[in-house]
């Protein structure tokens, strides 16, 4: 959706979807049929937003075709869809039974991850809207923690100098900005702003920078406002917004139907306690409050005991978006969970779960309305 904020600049909402299992190209614009219009329309809105996410093997088809680029875009124009944003975090297979630690996998170390996030670039340059400003890619931060030593710290810098290269040849080459954000998540080699202060030091600003989910955020038990100011500080800028929410709860115990076996639900208290997924914290006895990294649908409050992290969530809007010029202009609402909710919570049909998307996404405008911008 298009919005706008009070100095002037325009914004974009859309919401991401690596919550579909599709992977080839019949199947992604399919689903836009299945999911994308009937939100569109209970949105009541001209033109929907997708942060859409390519699989591997189909963004390499795509990059290497200009005649499927240009059909992808004719089939997102005559829906009154649109593409600004790309998810280029999962590699492929997102929705698979088991997922965990593979959704980390091929890592910034690799050219795998590189020719990736290149080809992801190149389709996006094809995508953007005449009049959008820059095109954003989300990725992941570095990779997972461990293993990771000096050597493979200088493999992925070599990686990020090649990506910023190559983000140049293709700004030179189409005329279009595209910047890539890395995405500081629990138990990564960067979980918190001080780890990517530290780990992305000395990047191309112009075209790289943070992709900064606020689930992750609020997970890390950081407060928006001074991670603002550091990531500010160091010259980083934010690409992309995540509009998430994780839970939480000082009673441990009320998250039990939440254990499930595809992603990884790391888990942290503000004491600085950690377990890689709920199960473990369970294991460990890890003490409370905890929040988890369990993204859940934007507008549900849980019963009691159990929160979300919203006010973290507004908190940080009102410093990205409340202030006299904002600090970034992609925003997309990322609830990939919807299929692994407790069954009570869980939609049943694919109009169940366009219904719940298109309920997160006025939420989210709704939210963005509230610290002053114009929807």
């Amino acid at each position: 959706m298009r919005l706008r904020h009070p100095g002037g600049t325009p914004l974009h909402l859309s919401y991401c979807t690596n919550v579909h299992a599709a992977e080839d190209l019949d199947g992604i614009i399919a689903q836009l049929d299945v999911y994308a219009v009937p939100i569109r329309a209970r949105l009541g809105t001209d033109v929907l937003g997708l942060g859409l996410w390519l699989a591997a093997p189909v963004a390499a088809a795509l990059a290497e075709d200009p005649a499927l680029r240009a059909r992808l875009r004719r089939e997102l124009s005559v829906r009154g869809l649109e593409v600004v944003t790309l998810n280029g975090f999962p590699y492929r297979s997102f929705q698979d039974p088991v997922v965990k630690h593979a959704v980390y996998h091929p890592d910034w170390t690799t050219a795998d991850r590189l020719s990736y996030t290149l080809d992801l670039a190149l389709v996006l340059a094809d995508l953007l809207p005449e009049d959008a400003a820059r095109g954003s890619v989300s990725t992941l931060p570095l990779a997972w923690r461990d293993p990771w030593d000096t050597g493979m710290a200088d493999q992925a810098a070599r990686r990020l100098d090649r990506l910023a290269a190559g983000l140049a040849d293709i700004e030179s080459a189409t005329g279009r900005v595209i910047r890539v954000g890395f995405e500081p998540e629990p138990g990564c080699v960067v979980e918190t702003t001080s780890q990517a202060v530290a780990r992305l030091a000395g990047v191309d600003g112009d075209r790289l920078g943070i992709c900064l989910d606020l689930a992750h955020l609020a997970c890390a038990w950081e407060e928006p406002a001074a991670a603002l100011k550091e990531l500010s500080r160091a010259g980083l800028p934010i690409v992309k917004v995540q509009m998430s929410a994780a839970l939480e709860t000082a009673d441990p115990d009320a998250l039990r139907e939440y254990v499930e076996p595809r992603f990884l639900h790391q888990t942290r208290n503000p004491a600085g306690d950690a377990a890689d997924d709920l199960d473990e914290a369970f294991e460990r006895g890890l003490p409370g409050p905890w929040r988890v990294h369990y993204h859940v649908p934007l507008h549900v409050s849980p019963p009691a005991p159990l929160a979300t992290t919203i006010p973290v969530m507004r908190a940080a809007l009102a410093e990205l978006a409340g202030g006299p010029r904002p600090l970034c202009d992609h925003f997309d609402v990322e609830t990939y969970t919807w299929g692994v909710l407790p069954p009570a919570l869980r939609p049943q049909n694919p109009e169940q779960l366009a219904a719940g998307i298109a309920a997160e996404l006025d939420f989210a405008r709704a939210a963005l309305r509230d610290v002053g911008v114009m929807t």
